[in-house]
Order: structure tokens, then C-alpha cells, then sequence
């Protein structure tokens, strides 16, 4: 009996380490099958190709396909919901964007939180939004366009693709830095706010550079500053914004992220993978093209970029007291 008893004692201290093999041996051969990258935007779009770009990279070197899913609608919830209620394995990620550090704030059912169900990997791009006018508009810098908005208080417009969306965001923190009322003039997208700034329905909107710069480029459009902290290589001779309004800093980004308790081991593995893709001069030099700086980094250096953006972001939709569509 007593040598039935001790066998037994040894079976169940063993049990935990058995539990933790197959994890263990999992992550170790990760990946072993397709990856889904799942994206809460139409193909076609920046974050679309930025998604598509950094997964043909993660196929190459990590030897399994990864493949983008676009699940547009209910401003990126359903994308960040199907991840969030995903196993977590590593076969499932999503591609976050600033819009989910928004969403945090703005939408308060959300049937996920997360800033706690979804864990960062690493950061891919971000890019600058512009502030551009319609070439009727009277002004050619930032300060010529707060002090046109002064004098005209509230007249004037200032478009976005959507209300909650960074565009419409980023033109808040502009109002309040700059003590200016401007009429938000809300689109569904980039594409037709661009139809009305172009014909001048509106006269002044923030856009994703990339869509907007052809434009610019043929002299449709007029840009007064770009958003990011830096000037963009993409539009050298112009200023960034906080070179008027000290501080200002807002951009578009997207980073790979995962379900909560995905195992270390697969996060690691594919942070190492990104961050070799970013350092290739041939994919930085392909998202220069889309106006995007590499981000890269620890899975750490993402994870405080996204707190910091939802941070910001909420007090601006606090003040401005935005609400959802």
C-alpha cells in the first residue's frame, strides 16, 4: 500500500508539468500552420497594404503563410472582438491601429477592454495626417489659417472621415492647441471628404498623407503642415505643425498585436520576425513610399505607445465631448 500511495504522489506532482509540455512544445514550433492577420479596414487602403506588406515578410522568414483577413465595419470592433475572443495560440492576430486606442474611450459597451484582452507585439509604421486647404482658401501657413479662423469664428470648415476617427481627433487637439472654433463637417472615409475639399465644399480638412499627396502634388490641394513631430521626407519644404503649436503630435500607426495570454515564446518569435523585416532597406524604402516611418522595437515599446495614444486621446474626446455615431 505504501508503495501504491508514493507512486500515486509522484503521478500527481507530475501532472503540472505534463499540462505544460504540450504548451511549452507548441510555442516552440510556432508557427506550424497558417496565421491569420485580421484587419478592421477595407483592402486597399493604407492599412491594408502597410498589413500586407508585413505579412508577406512574416512568411518568408518564419516559413508558414500569413494571411490578411479584412473584417471591416463598427469602426474596427469587429475586427478587434473576433481577436479578442480568439485562442490564444499565435494563429490569430490582429492589426491595431490608433483607432483602437480611441475606441477605448469613445465606445463604452465595447464587449471586449482592450487595453487588457489584447496584448501588444510590435509596432510596424506610422504616418502623418496634413493639414491641407482648398487653393481658394486665403492662407498659405498654420498661423495665416488660425488667425483667417479667429476672424471668422466658426464659419469656417474643417472636415474628417468620420466622426470619432483620428482624422476628426487630430482636428480637435488643432482647435483646442490652436483656440480656434472651426465646423466639423463629418464623411464616411478619406475619399469622399476628398471630393468636397476638392471642389471646395469645404474649405480645410486632416488627411492620411498618402491619400491626399497626388493632389498636392498637382497643385489640387495645399498643405500647411504635417502632424508628426518630424517633417515628412514625402513633403520636405513642409512644416511640421508643432513647429507652430509646440507639442502638437498626431499620426496614423498600425503594430501587430495578440489575444491575451498568448505564450511569450510565440510573441517573441514574432517580434524578432517584424522587427528583422523592418531593418531590410528594401521594406523601408517601400513604406517611405506609403509616407510611413518604421517603428519596430520591444513588444514593451508598442504596448507603452499604445497606452500613451489612449491616454491622449481620451482626454481629447473628454473636452471636446465626442460622442459615437
Amino acid at each position: 500500500m505504501k508503495l501504491l500511495r508514493r507512486n500515486f504522489l509522484h503521478l500527481v506532482a507530475g501532472v503540472p508539468t505534463l499540462l505544460a509540455m504540450p504548451r511549452f512544445a507548441w510555442a516552440q514550433s510556432y508557427p506550424a500552420r497558417p496565421v491569420r492577420i485580421i484587419i478592421g479596414f477595407p483592402a486597399g487602403g493604407t492599412t491594408d497594404i502597410g498589413t500586407r506588406l508585413i505579412a508577406q515578410q512574416l512568411s518568408e522568414r518564419l516559413g508558414q503563410p500569413f494571411i490578411v483577413e479584412n473584417r471591416p465595419g463598427a469602426g474596427t470592433h469587429m475586427a478587434t472582438e473576433a481577436v479578442a475572443s480568439a485562442v490564444a495560440d499565435g494563429y490569430t492576430l490582429l492589426m491595431a491601429t490608433a483607432s483602437n486606442a480611441i475606441n477605448e474611450t469613445l465606445y463604452t459597451r465595447n464587449n471586449y477592454n482592450f487595453l487588457r484582452d489584447i496584448v501588444p507585439v510590435a509596432g510596424v509604421i506610422r504616418s502623418p495626417f496634413v493639414l491641407e486647404v482648398n487653393p481658394a482658401v486665403p492662407v498659405k501657413t498654420v498661423p495665416e489659417l488660425i488667425d483667417f479662423a479667429k476672424a471668422n469664428s466658426g464659419r469656417i470648415n474643417l472636415a474628417s472621415f468620420g466622426t470619432g476617427t483620428s482624422s476628426h481627433l487630430t482636428g480637435e487637439l488643432f482647435k483646442m492647441m490652436a483656440g480656434i472654433e472651426m465646423q466639423h463637417v463629418p464623411y464616411r472615409g478619406s475619399a469622399p471628404m476628398l471630393i468636397d475639399l476638392l471642389s471646395g465644399q469645404v474649405q480645410a480638412a486632416f488627411d492620411n498623407l498618402p491619400a491626399s499627396i497626388e493632389h498636392i502634388r498637382s497643385g489640387k490641394l495645399r498643405p500647411l503642415a504635417v502632424t508628426t513631430s518630424m517633417r515628412s521626407e514625402a513633403l520636405p519644404d513642409v512644416p511640421a505643425l508643432r513647429e507652430t503649436l509646440p507639442g502638437f503630435e498626431s499620426s496614423a500607426w498600425i503594430g501587430i498585436a495578440a489575444p491575451k495570454n498568448t505564450p511569450a515564446e510565440i510573441i517573441e518569435t514574432l517580434n524578432k520576425g517584424i522587427n528583422a523585416a523592418l531593418s531590410d532597406p528594401k521594406i523601408r524604402a517601400r513604406f517611405a513610399e506609403l509616407s510611413g516611418v518604421v517603428l519596430g522595437g520591444t513588444a514593451a515599446d508598442f504596448g507603452k505607445l499604445i497606452s500613451e495614444e489612449t491616454e491622449k486621446w481620451g482626454k481629447v474626446i473628454r473636452t471636446a465631448n465626442i460622442k459615437p455615431e
